[in-house]
């Protein structure tokens, strides 16, 4: 799946959790301010799975910070669609934002100063707008994505409570993203999935299965295909709209 689309799904998916609107679940109702604040982190948690490629646009997001964590995690990770792509990966990734959140520092002036957190947001920031063709060269990159993040921390601090939720949810829609298309993901990593001789011979469900180990439901078939579009044009509008409304929501909040 295309970046911009793995991004959009991330901030779906955040409004549909966290929005206490009529279209929304709601099963994790935070503030107007909170949901705009989360889908901005989720959609650039939605991107952490492609940090496993050293040449992928991800690891271009904040040079040099991200293309050293990309050549780390693709080494790790065992390659592009493997380890990160997994359920193991997303369990880590939770975990590594959780550990994050918990690190904090007492700023003589400033009290609790929560340097995990916003060390992330600002890495996940960067995804989001090198993902969504925001970002310019590096220096633009690294300004706008540390506006943000301090846009977040000040007016939506509660935002690191729910960082490992915004996290999980991100890479969750992106494995299933991937999930969806011809080349599928390593689900399981580090095992691999072997197909089945009665699913072999059955042709249109053995195209679900992959021999290298990767599990594909091919719905929207390569990346960037009209099926992906199809389906990802009604999603990203969602999401605006989610975010819209909870801005406005928001500041006719601060004028009541």
């Amino acid at each position: 799946m295309m970046g911009g689309h793995h991004a959009a799904s991330g901030a779906a998916a955040w409004v549909a959790v966290a929005s206490t609107a009529p279209y929304a679940i709601g099963l994790y109702p935070v503030s107007p301010l909170g949901v705009v604040s989360g889908a901005l982190l989720t959609a650039g948690a939605a991107l952490l799975p492609d940090l496993d490629h050293h040449s992928g646009t991800i690891a271009n997001s904040l040079p040099p910070l991200t293309r050293i964590l990309a050549r780390i995690t693709e080494q790790i990770s065992g390659g592009h669609r493997r380890g990160t792509h997994s359920m193991l990966g997303l369990a880590v990734f939770v975990a590594l934002a959780g550990a994050l959140g918990g690190l904090t520092a007492e700023v003589e002036g400033f009290g609790t100063v929560e340097v995990g957190a916003g060390l992330l947001s600002i890495l996940l920031m960067g995804f989001a707008l090198k993902a969504l063709k925001i970002a310019g060269g590096a220096g633009r990159s690294w300004l706008l994505a540390i506006l943000l993040s301090v846009f977040i921390a000040l007016f939506a601090p509660e935002n690191n409570g729910w960082l490992p939720l915004a996290v999980g949810l991100g890479v969750a829609v992106h494995i299933a993203g991937d999930l969806l298309t011809h080349q599928g993901v390593m689900i399981l990593w580090p095992l691999r999935i072997k197909r089945p001789r009665r699913i072999a011979s059955m042709p249109l469900v053995s195209k679900v299965w992959k021999t290298s180990g990767c599990l594909s439901v091919p719905i929207i078939g390569r990346a960037g295909s009209w099926r992906e579009w199809a389906i990802m044009v009604p999603v990203s509008v969602y999401a605006v709209y989610g975010v819209i409304e909870a801005a406005f929501n928001a500041l006719r909040g601060w004028l009541a």
